[in-house]
């Protein structure tokens, strides 16, 4: 028995590593495209629903779409993992990903993406992925054209209608729900551990924008005391510390990004990791990606992420 087990374990690293992209640009294209992904395509070992909803002023169209195993479900229920950015995090799901997951215990796989042909929808993930910004303060996101803040109204979506409707299509088990998110979703994630630690088990934000209002994620982290049984991994990309462009080859908008990360060091997640450590019942683990990018941290995080939801270490 013990020889199958570390069959399939080698089997699902082999898979989750064939599936890791070149290094690529620095920052993901955010007009590119969707196109057709596993679902559309189809899977041996998945099916697949999708339903649709809409926030409750209207303003930003969901596209939900579940990743149900065909494996039967355990006695208390499946695993699952919610993917922010749920568009992209489609377009980056392999079918040798997904039979390796079946080989292991499946978890079940809910990618919230946004109601457009875009792999991602900037302005709706830039107000539902960041924090609430205290009265007074000016939010920068008008900078880039955009609105932020609407982290909570998001999490109120996900709690209250995303995952009720999930669990109408198969159990799920509420003490292993996994979160992941990367950049602005990589914030979110931080976020709804510093203020609702008890939605979620496990907590994975890939290359998270600390950086966001001049860091107003660690006001939070600063009254965020204790997550008991919460396990919470970091990833970033080696390469995301030097990533640096002359201002002349830079527009307004961008160069206004490119001062806002600059506003935190770069060793600012290493120390957040540092400090986490020491929250009564968080268990920490930090992973850094030799060679990577923010971009491709996107898909390189994701693989990993997986694991985790099926119980697996990273």
């Amino acid at each position: 028995m013990a020889g199958v087990d570390l069959h399939r374990r080698r089997l699902l690293a082999a898979a989750m590593l064939a599936s890791l992209p070149a290094m690529a640009v620095a920052q993901p294209d955010l007009s590119q495209r969707l196109g057709p992904t596993i679902a559309e395509h189809g899977s041996a070992w998945y099916r697949f629903e999708r339903f649709a909803l809409r926030s409750q002023n209207g303003q930003r169209g969901y596209r939900v779409t579940v990743c149900l195993p065909r494996r039967a479900a355990p006695a208390d229920g499946y695993p699952a993992i919610v993917l922010l950015d749920g568009n992209a995090a489609l377009a980056a799901i392999e079918e040798a990903q997904l039979q390796a997951l079946d080989a292991v215990g499946p978890p079940l796989i809910v990618a919230i993406g946004y109601d457009t042909d875009l792999r991602f929808d900037v302005a709706a993930r830039a107000y539902d992925y960041t924090p609430p910004i205290p009265a007074g303060q000016a939010d920068d996101e008008a900078l880039r054209g955009r609105r932020g803040g609407g982290a909570d109204v998001f999490l109120d979506l996900l709690q209250d209608r995303i995952l009720p409707q999930v669990r109408r299509l198969a159990p799920l088990d509420s003490t292993r729900l996994s979160l992941w998110g990367h950049s602005y979703g990589g914030l979110f994630v931080l976020h709804t551990l510093f203020t609702r630690p008890g939605l979620f088990s496990r907590y994975i934000a890939a290359s998270p924008s600390l950086w966001w209002q001049r860091g107003l994620i660690l006001e939070e982290e600063r009254r965020f005391t204790e997550a008991p049984g919460a396990r919470l991994w970091l990833m970033v990309g080696e390469a995301e510390q030097r990533e640096r462009k002359p201002a002349r080859e830079l527009d307004e908008r961008s160069r206004a990004m490119l001062a806002a990360r600059a506003w935190l060091p770069p060793q600012a997640l290493q120390e957040m990791a540092v400090r986490l450590r020491q929250r009564q019942g968080l268990e920490v683990q930090m992973r850094s990606f030799p060679g990577l990018a923010h971009g491709p941290m996107l898909p390189a995080s994701l693989a990993p992420a997986l694991r985790i939801a099926a119980g697996l270490a990273p």
